[in-house]
């Protein structure tokens, strides 16, 4: 049976922190940062206000008026951005209703962008993908790692939407644009592995580890993408090495688990299963690991339920 690690999700919550410009000048792009947000049960990836405010003065620039623009003062801007992406996570439908305002008061690429992560909160998958990539597509003077990270929203958003193979695609546009950065390589390897291309997926992940071996997430997963190929010696060796990094890692001793129950070692197997209800009771790892306890029980192979990364 081919399965994947449950709490590894697909769509790592990430948060690249607003920092507002001042006065009336358009600010310059910030270093990116990464945080962690989650919200309602779902998790995507925001940007930071000072790069979609580029664009949105880029576009502005770029376009005749319709009507005699007022000046805008970024630092309002920002403010209502955040708010927005607040209002996004808490009531979605709220934000939406805020981002049209908004957009009608020129807005632009920022209300628009929060239009669309209103959209995830309120399921609205399908809709919300289409509109990150029509944004990524209008924003021709944005920097390319900003429409990178537009892209690999949407890649998200399809794959939310039980759409692996436009999840993979969008992945892949986003990492075409950045071919280097580690983190878009690993969205796109949980794209394809979601989409059953696991080759896909380890040679993605391949590239993130020669760049940098201690990336214990991308160690994880290649071992479970191994796995899914019935490579389960390379399979253990990274998983192996992800625990020796991180001892108490539940998505860790869920997929060494996986593989030595594979391996014929159940009771390493079972060993593993119960440690991760020590560690995180009552997480989705400590669920699927009593799952496959139980069919251990009752001698048949155990079946976790698929992870987001699976799908």
């Amino acid at each position: 049976m081919r399965w994947l690690p449950l709490t590894l999700p697909l769509y790592e919550p990430i948060l690249l922190p607003a920092e507002a410009g001042r006065g009336h000048q358009c600010p310059a792009p910030s270093p990116r940062a990464r945080g962690k947000v989650r919200s309602a049960g779902h998790s995507w990836r925001t940007l930071g206000f000072s790069f979609l405010l580029v664009v949105a003065c880029s576009a502005v620039a770029a376009e005749p008026p319709v009507q005699p623009k007022v000046p805008r003062d970024a630092s309002a801007e920002a403010a209502t951005y955040e708010r927005c992406m607040k209002l996004a996570r808490q009531n979605p439908a709220e934000a939406r209703n805020l981002a049209q305002r908004w957009h009608e008061r020129g807005g632009a690429h920022p209300a628009d962008h929060c239009a669309a992560v209103a959209l995830i909160g309120l399921k609205q998958y399908k809709e919300a993908a289409a509109q990150l990539e029509a944004l990524a597509k209008a924003m021709t003077t944005a920097p390319t790692g900003l429409r990178a990270e537009v892209l690999d929203q949407a890649g998200q958003a399809w794959g939310l939407a039980g759409d692996p193979v436009r999840a993979y695609a969008a992945a892949g546009a986003a990492v075409a644009l950045e071919p280097s950065d580690p983190d878009l390589l690993i969205d796109r390897a949980q794209a394809a592995a979601a989409a059953g291309f696991f080759d896909k997926a380890v040679a993605d992940l391949d590239h993130v580890l020669k760049a940098d071996p201690s990336r214990v997430d991308a160690l994880i997963y290649r071992a479970s993408a191994n796995r899914a190929l019935d490579r389960l010696d390379p399979a253990l060796a990274d998983v192996e090495k992800a625990l020796a990094r991180t001892p108490n890692s539940a998505p860790a001793l869920l997929e060494r688990g996986n593989i030595r129950r594979l391996k014929g070692d159940k009771d390493g197997a079972r060993q593993d299963w119960e440690r991760i209800g020590q560690l995180a009771p009552g997480s989705q790892a400590d669920m699927a690991a009593r799952a496959n306890i139980e069919h251990l029980r009752s001698n048949r192979d155990p079946e976790p339920a698929k992870s987001r990364l699976g799908n």
